[in-house]
């Protein structure tokens, strides 16, 4: 069975635990909670690109029982009393690292950093019975595109063994113009043009388009830095030859915010 490679958004900090009386978060919410219900049949395994964690070389999570990592700040006291005690899944990340190396990216196992709430925010929503086994792999902090890019390519194979590759990220990342109200005119360039990228029928053209975003208009209003952004192009890697589609589309202060889907 071939799971989708798919690129959702996380949300802010601990958002879907927290009351929200303007309903800022709740379409995210409600559509990271059906999401599950969408898949081919329910994945023997997670392999989560995580937007809150940079490395060099690209670190591969690999302890039996991660502890999580609470990495937001100044949210109410029960946001970091959250569990989430999914098991880690030290085989695969073996084999992850093999794919990697085969593609010769370098690459090491960690086992003292906890999952962040890239990994455990979303996942309580979407699997709150926590019993997927989840390997969290960072970015590199090169940053770069291309690199990310043949990440996902390295991890294709995965994908036809009922696992699960998933981008956590957030389609628009620019924090000061979220809460200030700039930049919206830029923020929907980007998001328009992002959405007509994922959806063109030549594979080859998307993954070009992808790779080369810092060159389109509205690209760094919507993305002042890289990281949050980058993994959907490990996800669109991960597709290979398959096509793309919006699955989600919400506004949030003003600004829209897309997931996308391969496959």
């Amino acid at each position: 069975m071939r799971q989708p490679a798919c690129y959702l958004p996380h949300g802010g900090g601990p958002c879907f635990f927290m009351d929200d009386p303007y309903n800022i978060w709740t379409n995210m919410g409600d559509f990271l909670h059906k999401f599950p219900k969408t898949l081919p049949k329910k994945p023997d395994a997670i392999v989560v690109i995580a937007a809150h964690w940079e490395s060099d070389p690209i670190k591969i999570h690999h302890h039996p029982n991660p502890s999580l990592y609470y990495d937001y700040y100044d949210f109410p006291e029960h946001t970091y009393q959250l569990q989430y005690p999914a098991s880690g899944y030290p085989l695969l990340a073996k084999q992850i690292h093999t794919l990697l190396t085969e593609q010769h990216i370098q690459s090491e196992f960690e086992e003292k950093r906890g999952w962040d709430h890239s990994v455990f925010i979303p996942l309580k929503v979407m699997f709150p019975d926590a019993d997927i086994p989840i390997v969290e792999i960072s970015l590199h902090n090169n940053l770069d595109p291309a690199y990310h890019f043949n990440i996902g390519r390295a991890l294709y194979p995965l994908r036809n063994k009922n696992i699960l590759i998933m981008g956590s990220g957030m389609s628009y990342h620019n924090l000061p113009f979220l809460f200030s109200g700039q930049g919206t005119r830029e923020a929907y360039a980007f998001d328009n043009w992002l959405t007509d990228v994922i959806s063109l029928p030549a594979c080859d053209d998307r993954d070009r388009l992808l790779i080369e975003w810092e060159k389109t208009a509205g690209a760094h209003s919507a993305h002042p830095r890289a990281e949050h952004l980058l993994p959907l192009m490990a996800v669109s890697g991960a597709a290979r030859q398959d096509h793309g589609k919006c699955i989600f589309k919400d506004i949030i202060l003003h600004k829209p915010i897309s997931a996308y889907q391969f496959g």
